[in-house]
């Protein structure tokens, strides 16, 4: 696998959509409100599934 800077832009792309998403969904009362890293482990893992449904996709 090449890491480009393209790759390593739109991974970290796809992490900040899905942490808005999460916040989002936490701000509106979907999600808890407890501290913790689990948003950002899920979004993590989130926009890792992002990343390879979408922009991996897209040609270079």
């Amino acid at each position: 696998m090449k890491l480009s800077l393209k790759t390593v832009w739109l991974f970290i792309s796809s992490f900040g959509i899905m942490f808005a998403f999460l916040s989002w969904m936490q701000e509106a009362g979907v999600l808890s409100d407890s501290d913790g890293w689990w948003k950002g482990g899920l979004a993590l893992a989130a926009g890792l599934l992002l990343y390879f449904l979408i922009p991996n996709k897209m040609e270079e």
